[in-house]
């Protein structure tokens, strides 16, 4: 019998391996190439430079609407010329056999055409979260996905993070016992300026972007989805940053099996924890989801503990813009697919309606 650590830290081990028993055939074939559509920071910073890691994929094609940067970037990632395209001719990756799959990492009010127009040109989708701003756009994405049978994949990076897997791993296994409550928060200061407290770009304030980390969370950390919401906004409207997009949201979720989430998204503090407590403990990370510096701690039986996992063989990005490439591949279903980003949006839009009408919203 393994001691309390080896049940901490050894849960859910075997979650974190993405690419055991790869046939050797699919090993062999050439990798898949990405084309990277916008050219901003979270791209150029956290994805980009990670591509050269993956098992199964590589960068082959640059879009953007600045000229500038496809020089930088173009000859940094040695692209060609022939591999950059501008916004206005995107369509032609069509008839760029090299490119295979593409990374949709723009603001939120463009997900919706460019995933959808990277379908119609045959290639394979990774659009980044939130899929879109609207239920409707995000069930458009998938048709065009399914109508030119490719594949359609949200950037939840969080479902290839070695931390949030085993703390998944930890609820379902009975460490924490019957799950009854769950507390996600994620917030930051949001700087004026940026496109994301632009309605018209973001589709919303904090809760389309910082506060979709305490939704998903709470949603896998649960096991199930919700059947009831209510929510509250606070919005300092003489903050000149929240002339259309709205600051903080809180809400609650009820669970049919009578758990309940407590959520946060703040774009006016800093926060990015959960926690899932039970019947005999409770697992929580602080910081949660964060592009590294994971930290966990799990109590039982009167003893809380820190838990540290090694680290894994590809990190959150690399492990997430190789799952794509694989299920091209080898056909392993998505773990991130379409009709999870649609599950988000649908709840989101419930939280907006909720805090709107100041009332629960009973889901179907």
């Amino acid at each position: 019998m393994g001691t309390r650590r080896d049940v901490l830290g050894g849960i859910g081990a075997g979650l974190i391996v993405g690419t055991a028993g790869v046939p050797a055939w699919a090993q062999g074939k050439r990798k898949l190439g990405y084309a990277i559509v916008g050219l901003g920071n979270y791209a150029t910073n956290q994805i980009m430079p990670r591509i050269k890691d993956c098992e199964f994929a590589e960068l082959k094609a640059l879009v953007s609407g600045t000229p500038a940067k496809l020089d930088k970037f173009g000859a940094q990632y040695g692209i060609p010329k022939t591999h950059q395209y501008s916004y206005q001719d995107y369509d032609r990756i069509r008839d760029n056999p090299d490119i295979d799959l593409v990374y949709v990492v723009l603001p939120n009010s463009m997900h919706a055409e460019y995933s959808i127009r990277a379908s119609q040109a045959g290639k394979h989708v990774m659009c980044e979260k939130p899929m879109a701003v609207s239920s409707a756009e995000c069930e458009a994405m998938i048709a065009a996905a399914k109508k030119a049978n490719r594949k359609l994949m949200i950037g939840y990076r969080c479902h290839f993070e070695p931390y949030n897997l085993h703390a998944v791993s930890l609820v379902k296994t009975g460490f924490v016992g019957r799950p009854t409550l769950i507390t996600a928060e994620h917030g930051f200061y949001a700087q004026p300026g940026q496109w994301r407290l632009d309605h018209p770009y973001s589709g919303g304030g904090s809760l389309m972007d910082i506060g979709i980390y305490s939704l998903n969370a709470a949603r896998y950390l649960a096991g199930e989805e919700p059947s009831v919401i209510s929510a509250m906004e606070y919005t300092d409207r003489s903050d000149p940053r929240f002339k259309n997009v709205e600051d903080r949201i809180d809400w609650q979720m009820r669970f049919p099996s009578g758990l309940i989430a407590n959520c946060v998204s703040s774009y006016s503090s800093g926060h990015n924890a959960y926690r899932v407590t039970g019947t005999k403990g409770w697992v929580g990370m602080e910081p949660a989801t964060p592009y590294e510096g994971h930290k966990m701690w799990a109590r039982q039986g009167g003893k809380t503990e820190p838990v540290e996992l090694p680290a894994p063989a590809k990190n959150q990005f690399v492990a997430q813009l190789d799952h794509l490439a694989e299920s091209v591949l080898t056909g392993i279903p998505l773990r991130a697919s379409g009709e999870e980003g649609l599950r988000d949006m649908r709840l989101i839009e419930a939280i907006y309606r909720s805090a709107r009408e100041g009332r629960a919203i009973k889901l179907v």
